[in-house]
């Protein structure tokens, strides 16, 4: 069953703040959105364009995933992830990925953004036909005044456009959504939607009544994040579900991006 346009206006409606939706088959093409060019802020989903400007590297030779990083102190990072809590101060370029994309690293992340560097890794976004996405600054924990105003801004059309992409057979695409299949969260988009949590090989097609999902959230203050990958028995689509809304909310976000979730797998299930 095809979800209709008028489903998602309706949940985009009842959102507090601003839904925005954008889901593509692998060509590319819109087969659902709402608010899909409306800029809002991304928390850590723009770590997927770290993640891609990472991957196209090491595909192309002039990264090598076995280079040793060492985490700084400055680069300690609060919230999500967990070097924190661990004793080592070193790791390769691949496990700073593979925690970026899995626990959603915050330290992590920004000890590999220093080494990609983040004019780098916007240039490689837009490379990539990201023409607004983009990131701000490193993560922070907390963000005060004097800072840029969020980690990264970007609209549900061009993350559904990346994340199309890698549903491709390049050699950067097939390593990131391996990354992305990694990903412990599965509590937003995906989680109204029958899938297995577990499954990392990306298959030709899933399992019938189900679908197979590689994905990243974002997490914030008055934000909830999700794109990824969705694929059935005979379809895969691309997603990006943005929910920006007041503090305080977060549940009512939380509840729109899973019933969008629902929406967007509605015609890869039976």
């Amino acid at each position: 069953m095809t979800a209709r346009p008028e489903d998602l206006a309706e949940l985009a409606a009842r959102c507090p703040g601003t839904l925005a939706v954008a889901a593509t088959g692998p060509d590319g093409d819109t087969c659902l959105g709402v608010h899909q060019d409306t800029e809002l802020p991304l928390a850590s989903v723009g770590k997927l364009l770290l993640l891609a400007e990472t991957a196209r590297r090491i595909d192309s030779g002039t990264l090598d995933p076995a280079e040793i990083v060492e985490v700084r102190p400055g680069e300690r990072c609060s919230g999500s992830g967990l070097l924190t809590a661990l004793s080592r101060t070193s790791w390769s370029v691949a496990d700073l990925a593979l925690l970026t994309a899995a626990v959603s690293d915050n330290t992590a992340t920004n000890a590999l953004l220093r080494r990609v560097g983040l004019d780098e890794v916007n240039a490689g976004a837009r490379s990539l036909g990201l023409s607004t996405t983009r990131l701000l600054d490193r993560i922070r924990e907390p963000r005060l005044p004097e800072h840029p105003p969020a980690f990264a801004l970007g609209t549900a059309a061009e993350l559904a456009h990346l994340a199309a992409q890698v549903t491709g057979d390049e050699g950067w695409a097939r390593l990131m959504v391996s990354w992305m299949a990694a990903n412990t969260d599965r509590s937003l988009a995906p989680a109204l939607v029958p899938h297995d949590p577990e499954s990392r090989e990306r298959p030709e097609h899933s399992q019938p009544g189900t679908v197979w999902v590689a994905n990243k959230t974002g997490t914030d203050a008055g934000t909830r994040t999700d794109v990824g990958v969705m694929i059935g028995t005979d379809a895969t689509v691309a997603y990006a579900v943005l929910a920006h809304g007041p503090a305080g909310r977060e549940h009512d976000l939380v509840r729109a991006v899973r019933q969008a979730g629902r929406l967007i797998a509605r015609p890869l299930l039976p």
